[in-house]
C-alpha cells in the first residue's frame, strides 16, 4: 500500500526561497521607483528645502553638506548649516562634512520618498562620504 506524503523542504531551504522572493519584490519596487519619471529637477528639490528648514533642529549643528549629482540635470550643490542658520548654493564648498554622490534622478526620488535612503545606500545608488551622523541629521533639519 502506498502512502502519500507531501515532500517537506528543510527549514533552511524554505527560508532561503522566502528571502529570495522578498528580495525580488524589493528590487522590483525599487527599480520601478527609480525609473519612475518625475518632472522635478534637483534645483527644484533644493529650492523646496528652503521652505522646510527647521531652525530649532539645527541649533548646535555645524555641518557643511556637498552634493555631486550626475545626469542631465546634475551638478554640484552645497548647504552650510551653522547653529540654527543655513546658507545654500550651487557649486563646491570647502571642507564638506558630508558629501552625497548620486544621480539627479536618484536624488529627486530620494527627496520625494519614492526611493528610500537606506535602500539607495545599500544598493550603491547613493554614496556618502564623511560623517554618517551628520548625514542622518540632514533629514531632521530639512524634513
Amino acid at each position: 500500500m502506498l502512502i502519500w506524503r507531501p515532500i517537506m523542504k528543510p527549514k533552511s531551504v524554505r527560508f532561503g526561497l522566502t528571502a529570495v522572493i522578498i528580495m525580488a519584490l524589493c528590487l522590483g519596487a525599487a527599480s520601478a521607483a527609480s525609473s519612475e519619471s518625475s518632472n522635478s529637477t534637483p534645483q527644484q528639490v533644493f529650492d523646496g528645502m528652503r521652505q522646510s528648514f527647521q531652525a530649532e533642529k539645527a541649533k548646535g549643528v555645524h555641518a557643511r553638506y556637498q552634493w555631486e549629482l550626475s545626469g542631465p540635470n546634475g551638478g554640484e550643490w552645497w548647504i552650510d548649516v551653522n547653529d540654527g542658520t543655513y546658507k545654500m548654493g550651487k557649486g563646491k564648498i570647502d571642507n564638506p562634512s558630508v558629501t552625497f554622490v548620486t544621480s539627479d534622478k536618484n536624488w529627486v526620488a530620494l527627496s520625494n520618498g519614492t526611493l528610500g535612503g537606506k535602500w539607495a545606500f545599500f544598493t550603491g545608488r547613493l554614496k556618502i562620504r564623511g560623517s554618517q551622523n551628520l548625514a542622518r541629521k540632514l533629514d531632521e533639519i530639512f524634513p
